[in-house]
């Protein structure tokens, strides 16, 4: 059996996406493509062969032929479009986050439960081997009780200023951070109840003009009482680093590593290595692997890896913190509604 996909949204992660809807999921049916951007439609449609491309993602979701959708389509986009495509009765992949505030996430949730659809949300890393293995050492007790996480998560370049807006990205904190909001509930089994957050643009001052900044340090609490940090950082200039600690209380587990190889550089006067470019190349293997997650939950029925609860509470995670560095004060959880 395979599972018939239409793909919202052909710009960089759709791209990304229809390479192994087109590659490396053998079930997976790649139907059709809609994206505003006419060009880019036609690319994806070419280079994948994809039968059926429309401009306009609403005519898609029309198809009686399309099983499941993968949304890559803007940030800001993401909760309307999984709340069309459930309508719809489409089975729904979607990037993260799942929409910018908690309403819209409930909207989208409320509505993927009222079609009786299946909902899957891009935390990629979760499907990362080394992510994977840690998961695992943790929940068999190997390191103890988690008390501490730590989160690094810096990117090697600016983003453009249109995209920095809040409401096109939901700002640094939202946008960068989510990833390790998801890995710290994930990782540490405790949800996070207090946030404090401090940052700045203390490299790129263009940013403040579009209400953004580049570099963030966010504490968290956590409801078992264990304690952890994030920083994000849009100025990595050495290369894309992230990297995840977790300390327990008899061990602790490290994921991440700035060497893209094993391979070291020597040299009379110094040593070196390659770094990582960028997220596509360090989580190709993992953006494989969600995707084929959620075809295979399709398939068969059951649950998905990622649920909308889960992409609700990063968000949440996410909002707190940037409400934290807005106001400068610890903020609570349960403050949002």
């Amino acid at each position: 059996m395979s599972v018939r996909i239409g793909l919202i949204g052909a710009g960089r992660m759709g791209k990304t996406l229809a390479y192994h809807l087109a590659f490396t999921v053998e079930t997976a049916e790649f139907l059709a493509v809609a994206d505003p951007d006419p060009q880019a439609v036609a690319a994806v449609a070419h280079q994948y062969q994809v039968p059926h491309t429309y401009t306009d993602y609403r005519e898609l979701l029309t198809r009686d032929d399309i099983d499941a959708v993968v949304i890559a389509s803007p940030t800001n986009t993401h909760g309307d479009v999984v709340q069309a495509a459930a309508a719809a009765g489409k089975h729904i992949f979607t990037e993260k986050p799942l929409a910018l505030t908690l309403a819209e996430c409930d909207a989208a949730i409320a509505a993927v439960e009222q079609a009786g659809v299946k909902m899957q949300v891009g935390f990629m890393r979760r499907f990362d081997a080394a992510y994977m293995a840690a998961k695992e050492k943790i929940d068999a007790g190997l390191i103890g009780e988690p008390v501490l996480f730590k989160a690094v998560g810096r990117d090697p370049w600016r983003t453009s200023l249109d995209y920095a807006r809040r409401e096109a990205s939901g700002g640094l904190i939202l946008d960068m951070g989510i990833h390790d909001f998801d890995l710290a509930r994930w990782l540490m089994g405790s949800e996070v109840v207090r946030v404090h957050s401090e940052g700045g643009c203390l490299v790129f001052p263009e940013l403040a003009d579009v209400g953004d900044i580049d570099n963030a340090v966010v504490n968290l609490k956590f409801a078992s009482g264990a304690v952890g940090n994030v920083d994000v950082s849009r100025n990595a200039i050495y290369g894309y680093d992230i990297r995840t600690e977790v300390i327990g209380s008899e061990g602790a587990v490290m994921v991440g590593t700035l060497q893209q190889t094993a391979t070291l550089f020597l040299t009379k006067n110094q040593v070196t290595h390659d770094t990582i470019p960028g997220f596509m190349a360090r989580f190709k293997d993992a953006y494989a692997a969600e995707i084929k997650a959620f075809v295979e939950a399709v398939e068969s029925g059951g649950e998905t890896a990622v649920s909308g609860a889960d992409a609700r509470a990063a968000t949440a995670i996410g909002i707190a913190a940037t409400i934290s560095f807005d106001e400068g004060r610890p903020v609570s959880l349960n403050e949002l509604t």
